[in-house]
């Protein structure tokens, strides 16, 4: 039996999450409460009918993948006072690169966005900082080598 892949989220994702399956829930009720077109239009198929059922299975879809993630969802919490010297989700973490300075939030997933700062933990740099203190040095090669210096990992309430 395979494993449930686990979704690492905020609150605030979770959140977000929780409130697009409420308004797609909202949406397929009132698609299926209204007038369905007819299956049929003299002997062939309704075009109007097929397009509903395929909007209603896209519908059915994001759903039935929405229940999944949060089903299987784990909450990024802040680590223990003794594990935040190190590297782990929900950290944000102050970087030197080759004498620039820069900051990553590592989170889960579907919550990175690099343009904003937040990395995933299953990206080449997330992965490659996990578990590492300040001062550490992490080489990451993607698809250059890069090496980054830790200066600072700070937690904010998640």
């Amino acid at each position: 039996m395979s494993e449930e892949k686990k979704y690492y989220l905020t609150k605030e994702g979770i959140g977000k999450i929780k409130k697009e399956y409420k308004t797609l829930e909202s949406l397929r009720l009132a698609k299926t409460k209204g007038d369905t077109p007819d299956i049929w239009e003299s002997e062939d198929l309704n075009p109007e009918y097929l397009s509903f059922r395929e909007d209603l299975d896209l519908l059915e879809s994001k759903i039935s993948e929405l229940e999944n993630v949060l089903k299987n969802a784990q909450l990024v919490k802040k680590p223990s006072k003794t594990k935040r010297e190190e590297v782990s989700l929900g950290a944000t973490v102050e970087v030197e690169v080759e004498g620039q300075k820069d900051n990553f939030t590592i989170l889960g997933t579907l919550e990175a966005d690099p343009m904003a700062g937040r990395i995933s933990n299953e990206s080449p740099v997330g992965k490659a900082l996990l578990g590492h203190k300040v001062g550490e040095t992490v080489e990451v090669s993607s698809p250059t080598k890069v090496i980054y210096k830790i200066k600072k990992i700070k937690y904010k309430e998640v």
